[in-house]
């Protein structure tokens, strides 16, 4: 896979090649956004409502976006996005806070290896551990992450809706 770290657009306005990439990668997964309430309708995504989101996480600092893609044509087939510190002063690590890969090639080991780059990433910066949150609804969610070694550290809402969603951790 090739992995490339996305910059926050000095005019805030994502290319419109990528912005198209990005946009086929969440309606590719349909099912993840109907659970997760993201968008208003998850069967008519709007690159308007991808690129709004995305471009005000990547102003905070804290920050890391990367783009996975195929080795054989290039195409973008995931995206992650990582939180350097919680929100949270009580919370000592690192977080994932989205890794989508799209839907048409799930079970191909890209998730896998989005999943340990970041890892990686993390290890190399110091960081013992890293966390994140999956929707409680998200069975397939849960059972990918516990098969990365991720191990249920709580259960709470979500900071921004609210949402119910198991907190995993995994030490690095």
């Amino acid at each position: 896979m090739i992995i490339e770290s996305l910059a926050a657009p000095a005019d805030g306005v994502l290319p419109e090649s990528l912005l198209a990439e990005l946009t086929a990668l969440y309606v590719a997964n349909r099912e993840f956004f109907a659970l997760s309430g993201d968008f208003p309708d998850p069967d008519d995504i709007r690159p308007e409502q991808v690129a709004a989101p995305l471009v005000e996480e990547m102003a905070n600092p804290d920050t890391e976006v990367l783009l996975g893609r195929s080795e054989a044509n290039g195409r973008l087939v995931g995206i992650t996005i990582t939180l350097a510190r919680h929100p949270s002063p009580a919370d000592p690590d690192p977080w994932i806070g989205l890794l989508l890969i799209d839907a048409r090639v799930h079970r191909s080991g890209y998730g896998r290896e989005l999943a340990r780059t970041v890892e990686e990433r993390f290890r190399a910066a110091g960081r013992t551990a890293v966390r994140l949150a999956v929707l409680d609804d998200n069975p397939k969610g849960l059972a990918f992450w516990t098969a990365l070694g991720y191990e249920v550290l709580d259960h709470r809402k979500d900071l921004e809706l609210g949402r119910p969603c198991t907190v995993m951790r995994k030490g690095l």
